[in-house]
């Protein structure tokens, strides 16, 4: 019988399916070699080090979170829609929410940083224009409601039994409002 090719791609995929079922702890070489059936002289010789194959994870994780979301909006309703989203994969995929959320960022020195970062500016305009407030407290509006999702999704994430999905979105709708109120008493610029 022929020896097996292993990729790069079988690497990654690997790596990311370990990460998918146990969170980044399992991403490591034996497990990985075990998952393909090689050795794990082939996973060397791709991975120089494990930080670069987990940079690799964590961008595959970044890319599956973003098509999560985009295929669980409701274009109607964009901003309760993708905060939703984002409870559910928290549910669904807890570990790759959890890889999603705490992955480390360089070069963020602000919360303004991190929303230009993660943000889709889009966003802000529509949330401007749907309930006529002007860019600036759309956009700090989205903001907190990021920061406020993603403190819900780990706390999600992480409980069990679990927390029903419904008294997430409860509190989520909770949150909202009261930073709509705090963002209708600001000033407009």
């Amino acid at each position: 019988m022929p020896k097996q090719r292993i990729t790069k791609e079988m690497v990654v995929d690997a790596a990311f399916e370990l990460a998918r079922e146990g969170g980044m702890e399992e991403v490591l070489v034996k497990r990985i070699a075990k998952r393909i059936g090689c050795s794990v002289q082939p996973i060397y010789s791709y991975c120089h080090n494990m930080q670069g194959l987990k940079q690799e994870v964590i961008g595959r994780v970044q890319t599956f979170v973003q098509q999560y979301v985009a295929l669980h909006l409701d274009r109607k309703e964009l901003f309760r829609s993708t905060g939703r989203a984002y409870l559910q994969i928290a549910r669904e995929e807890p570990h790759l929410f959890r890889i999603f959320v705490l992955h480390e960022r360089e070069n963020i020195s602000s919360l303004d940083e991190l929303y230009r970062s993660e943000a889709d500016p889009t966003v802000a305009v529509s949330i401007a224009e749907d309930l006529q407030i002007s860019l600036a407290q759309a956009r700090q509006l989205h903001l907190n409601m990021l920061i406020y999702t993603m403190g819900l999704g780990a706390v999600f994430s992480v409980t069990r039994p679990g927390i029903s999905i419904e008294e997430i979105f409860i509190q989520q709708e909770i949150a909202y409002e009261a930073f709509l109120k705090q963002i209708a008493a600001m000033p407009t610029c």
